[in-house]
């Protein structure tokens, strides 16, 4: 059951969500969302009740203890929030932790809302532990409700297949509702799993830029993301095995890309470029 505070009032929003846990390594898809409800001063409107959704031996309430002494619990949780983009769109957020059970009627309350707000276009966002160097740019791996929107961006779909989250199955929901959804994955080196990864979130919202057609202010992030990598490259140099490690993943990634210098590969490049000089530049 979803708890409404004051449903707000949305000219055909798009909708963004991302979830905490198996989704989100090194908080890369949360990110993004936390930086754009932090620009744009998003507001709580509506949550999922708790109780419907999480198990809280898995996903434990939070006890705090106010300057007072009051002590209050957090339960575990997916909110919504709204709020506008100056000269763009309305946006629904959607921002949770993954739920324990109940995902089918979980997915329905989602999408149903969505509809009762008249959401335009949804994006999904995740991210993922791989075998990939944090010296190269951060893999994406896209998913698209339909194949002319990645043909459109220049975009290449996913082929995975096997146990999916809750973003992939929130994904396969709007599909199935006949909303137009772009899913965003970005891939994070494991050996550098721990939060926060702005790289990561940063490659995810320079994406949502380019799928959403706006301009979306990146804050410090650039900056956060030069400050990771530099840590990493330390890291690096005082450790000689993951020295190694990393030399080794920066050879495979480098192989592995060489195909790409194909004609096909190089054509579409160029139009992604004509197209991005076409709308002209970003505000930052």
């Amino acid at each position: 059951m979803i708890e409404l505070e004051d449903l707000p009032s949305l000219n055909q929003p798009i909708l963004i969500a991302a979830f905490e846990g198996w989704n989100d390594a090194a908080d890369g898809a949360t990110g993004v969302i936390d930086h754009l409800m932090n620009a744009f001063g998003a507001e709580s409107f509506a949550e999922l009740d708790p109780e419907d959704y999480y198990d809280f031996q898995v996903n434990r309430p939070l006890v705090s203890v106010g300057e007072r002494g009051v002590r209050t619990i957090r339960w575990p949780s997916t909110q919504m929030f709204a709020s506008s983009i100056p000269d763009g769109p309305d946006v629904v957020f959607v921002r949770g932790i993954e739920p324990s059970m109940r995902w089918r009627s979980f997915i329905s309350e989602i999408v149903g809302l969505a509809f009762e707000m008249d959401v335009d276009r949804v994006v999904t966002l995740g991210s993922l532990l791989a075998d990939t160097p944090h010296t190269r740019p951060v893999p994406i791996t896209t998913v698209m409700s339909d194949p002319a929107i990645a043909t459109r961006l220049g975009l290449d779909l996913a082929r995975y297949e096997g146990p999916t989250g809750i973003v992939g199955a929130l994904t396969e929901g709007f599909t199935r509702a006949g909303l137009e959804t772009m899913s965003f994955w970005a891939a994070v080196p494991h050996y550098v799993a721990q939060s926060p990864c702005p790289k990561a979130t940063l490659t995810l919202l320079r994406h949502v830029e380019e799928a959403l057609e706006l301009s979306l202010p990146h804050g410090d992030l650039e900056d956060e993301a030069k400050a990771w990598e530099r840590g990493v490259d330390e890291l690096a140099r005082d450790d000689e095995e993951v020295a190694e490690y990393v030399k080794s993943l920066e050879e495979a990634r480098d192989t592995a890309d060489l195909p790409e210098a194909s004609g096909d590969a190089i054509a579409k490049e160029f139009e992604r470029y004509l197209r991005r000089r076409d709308d002209g530049p970003h505000k930052q």
